[in-house]
C-alpha cells in the first residue's frame, strides 16, 4: 500500500503557513508604538493595539515613550576658580516622535547619556565652586535647557535635569573649612567693633547732656559709688571730685567774707 505524501505537506504548508500569520500579529501596550517600515522605507507609526505585519515586506521597531530615568556617571570636572570635583547628576527624559527617534539617531539612550556627560562637564567647568553648591537650581536650568534643544533633533524632550552631587577632596574640604572659620571670624570682629562704634556714639551723647547739667554728674558719680561698694564689706578708697564738693566750698568763703563763721 502506498502512502500518498500530499496530506504530509499539505499539513507542513498549512502549519508554516499559520505560524507566519501568528508571527504577522505584533501587540503594542498603551505606553509602546511601532515605527513600521516597507521594504526598509518608513511607513508609518502605529499601537497601540494589535498590528499586523506583512512578513518579509514590513518591519517594526518597537519604541517606549515612558519616561527613562538615567543616572549620569561621576565627571571630573575643573571649576571656573581651578577646583578639580567629582560631580554626578540625573536626567528625565522621554520620546515623543517615535519616527525621530528611529531614523535619526542610533541608539537614543546611548546618545543622550553621552550628551548629557558633555553638557555637564562643560557647563560646570564655566561657574565658581561656590556656585556649584550654592545656585543647583540655575545649573539644573542651564543643563536641562541645553540638552533639550541638542535632543529635539531626535524626538527626545529632557523634562529634567538634577545634579545630585558634588564630591571634593580631602584637602579641599579642610581648605573650605578654613575659609569659613575665617569669614566667621572676619563677621564676629566687625559686629563687635560696630558695637563699640556705637556704644562710644551714645556715651558721647551721655556726655554732651551731662555737662549741660553738673548735677546730673554729681548723681552719676554717686551712684556709681553705690555700684562700687554692693553688698561687699572691703574697704574702698575713692577720690572725691571738686564738682561735688565745690557749692560746698562757694558757701565756706562766702561765710567767711561776711564774718559768719560756717555752720558745723
Amino acid at each position: 500500500m502506498i502512502i500518498s505524501p500530499y496530506p504530509i505537506v499539505s499539513a507542513i504548508v498549512v502549519v508554516v503557513v499559520l505560524a507566519i500569520l501568528l508571527a504577522s500579529f505584533k501587540v503594542l501596550c498603551e505606553y509602546q508604538r511601532g515605527v513600521i517600515f516597507l521594504f526598509g522605507r518608513f511607513q508609518a507609526v502605529k499601537g497601540p493595539g494589535i498590528i499586523v505585519l506583512i512578513p518579509v515586506m514590513q518591519q517594526m521597531v518597537r519604541i517606549d515613550l515612558r519616561t527613562i530615568v538615567m543616572d549620569v556617571p561621576p565627571q571630573d570636572v575643573i571649576s571656573r576658580d581651578n577646583v578639580p570635583v567629582k560631580v554626578n547628576a540625573v536626567i528625565l527624559f522621554r520620546i515623543i516622535d517615535p519616527e525621530k527617534a528611529v531614523i535619526q539617531v542610533e541608539d537614543a539612550r546611548e546618545a543622550t547619556s553621552q550628551l548629557a556627560q558633555t553638557t555637564l562637564r562643560s557647563v560646570l567647568g564655566q561657574h565658581e565652586l561656590d556656585e556649584m553648591l550654592s545656585e543647583r537650581d540655575k545649573l539644573n536650568r542651564d543643563i536641562q535647557l541645553i540638552l533639550d534643544q541638542h535632543t529635539d533633533a531626535w524626538g527626545i524632550k529632557v523634562s529634567n535635569v538634577e545634579i545630585k552631587q558634588v564630591d571634593l577632596d580631602e584637602g579641599m574640604i579642610r581648605a573650605i573649612a578654613r575659609q569659613a572659620e575665617a569669614e566667621r571670624q572676619r563677621r564676629a570682629k566687625i559686629i563687635n567693633a560696630e558695637g563699640e562704634q556705637q556704644a562710644a556714639q551714645k556715651l558721647m551723647e551721655a556726655a554732651q547732656t551731662m555737662m549741660q547739667q553738673p548735677q546730673s554728674i554729681q548723681l552719676r558719680y554717686l551712684q556709681t559709688l553705690v555700684e562700687i561698694a554692693g553688698d561687699k564689706s572691703s574697704t574702698i578708697a575713692f577720690p572725691l571730685p571738686l564738682d561735688l564738693i565745690e557749692p560746698l566750698l562757694g558757701r565756706a568763703r562766702g561765710a567767711t567774707a561776711g564774718g559768719t563763721p560756717p555752720s558745723a
